[in-house]
This record gives C-alpha cells, sequence and structure tokens, in this order.
C-alpha cells in the first residue's frame, strides 16, 4: 500500500481583506523523501504557502492535507499534535532564547511532546550531533556564530523526529560560507530520510535542489526536476488549474520547460 503524500494542496486560496489574494488555486504533492525548493520574490506567495503546509495558517478555500489528514477537519489540539509529530521548522532569523544554552534551546522543541525533561535534554544532545556541534553545546546564541545559530534552530526542529523539515529562507542571515555548511546539512538530513522544503528567492540554492517549484504572483508557473527519466527535466506547470506533479509521474497540466 503506497503511504500518503507528506504534504497535499488542492486549490488552496489565501485572501486578505482589500482584495488581495496571496495564493490562487495552488495545486502541489510532496511525497515522502522528496528535497523541494520553493522558489520566488518577495511577495510572490511562497511564504504564504509555508505557513499553510505547516498549518501556521488556513486557506481561505481549498483543501491541504499533511501525512494524509485533512487539517480543516481537525481540531485545534490534534492539529497541534499533528505538527508537533510531523513538522519541523526553520526560520531566518533563528529564533533561539537568550542566556539558554544550545541544549536547552534544541530541548525547547519537546516541550508538547509530553517527553520529560531528561529526556529531552538527552534526544537535544543527540540532535546536536547530528548537526555536528555536540562540542558547542553548552554554548548560549551570544557566543555562537550566525551558522552556528541556524544549526542549532535545525537541530531543534529536529528533535521530536519530524517527517517534515519547512526552512524558510534558512540561508538569508548568514554569510556564504555559512550558508554552504547549512545547506549541506539540509541534504545530508534529506539523505537520511527526511522530507525538506526551502522556500528561498536565492535562484543559486533553487537550482541545486532536485526539484523547484516556481511562484509568481501567489501561483505556482513552474515545477521541475532534475534526474526525471532520460535525465531531463519534468514539464513547467500552470498554478491554476494544474493537477498535480508528483514524484509518481503523474501528468502535468501544460507543456513547455522551466526557464
Amino acid at each position: 500500500m503506497t503511504s500518503a503524500p507528506v504534504i497535499e494542496l488542492r486549490d488552496a486560496a489565501k485572501s486578505y481583506p482589500g482584495g488581495v489574494h496571496a495564493l490562487r488555486g495552488v495545486n502541489l504533492t510532496v511525497d515522502a523523501g522528496e528535497m523541494v525548493a520553493v522558489v520566488g520574490p518577495s511577495g510572490s506567495g511562497k511564504s504564504t504557502m509555508l505557513n499553510i503546509m505547516g498549518t501556521l495558517d488556513k486557506p481561505t478555500s481549498g483543501t491541504v492535507r499533511v501525512a494524509g489528514y485533512d487539517v480543516s477537519e481537525l481540531s485545534d489540539s490534534r492539529l497541534s499534535a499533528l505538527r508537533a509529530r510531523h513538522i519541523g521548522f526553520v526560520f531566518q532569523h533563528f529564533h533561539l532564547a537568550a542566556g539558554r544554552d544550545a541544549v536547552d534551546n534544541v530541548a525547547d522543541g519537546l516541550l508538547y511532546a509530553g517527553v520529560p525533561r531528561g529526556k529531552r535534554r538527552a534526544r537535544a544532545r543527540e540532535a546536536l550531533a547530528k548537526v555536528r556541534l555536540d562540542h558547542r553545546r553548552g554554548h548560549t546564541p551570544d557566543e555562537l556564530s550566525g551558522g552556528e545559530k541556524q544549526r542549532v534552530a535545525i537541530a531543534r526542529a529536529l528533535v521530536g523526529n519530524p517527517r517534515l523539515l519547512l526552512a524558510d529562507e534558512p540561508t538569508g542571515a548568514l554569510d556564504t560560507a555559512s550558508g554552504a555548511v547549512v545547506m549541506e546539512l539540509l541534504h545530508e538530513l534529506n539523505a537520511s530520510g527526511t522530507t525538506v522544503c526551502v522556500i528561498t528567492h536565492d535562484n543559486g540554492i533553487a537550482d541545486a535542489l532536485p526539484r523547484r517549484v516556481r511562484f509568481k504572483d501567489g501561483e505556482i508557473v513552474a515545477d521541475s526536476r532534475f534526474g526525471a527519466p532520460g535525465g531531463v527535466r519534468s514539464a513547467a506547470c500552470s498554478g491554476a488549474g494544474h493537477t498535480s506533479c508528483s514524484r509518481t509521474g503523474s501528468a502535468c497540466g501544460t507543456g513547455g520547460a522551466d526557464r
């Protein structure tokens, strides 16, 4: 039996008062084990989609499924539990607690999972080792570099063993060398089985990932992959009306290569 996709959006739209349409009928499937870049300029809707994928916000219309669950059918408590079990978040500006060392910052990722304090700290140390920071685990954020802070944030996102890691501009506040280390780490995590979705405005980062979903004006304008059969990219996709471009090879609604 085939497992449900990690994320499914069907005709997802998000509107705000004043006629602002952040998302316009987005259709997207992300399967387990994928590594996806969602790329587009500021204001294109990509961060709005991340919030909806991560169940931090709800669409105005359309359907969102996480691990097969229709999130509109879940109570707030069940939605929080689903988020805690399945999704880890990494943001551009780290959001680490000042004055608390790396172990405590990572252990905070398990605060709402019912894990006793001793086990939280043990799992935090394991997560820090995964991001190659076990030697810095006793340091507070003001004693860490920007790249180290982001790696602590990644460890915090991973400590609950989520199926999906959502990273919003994870290199945006870093220098080039630190950003390269963070992206290398995300590739390693994906290779070990974590589904990774990177939100970015950086075409260089996007083009280095196996799948690129390009946003413009609230719509998906292209969805492409390297490594497709024959070594070619998949077809480009329109936003509204496009049905699916999953790893299973379902047909795209439009022709043309991603430019």
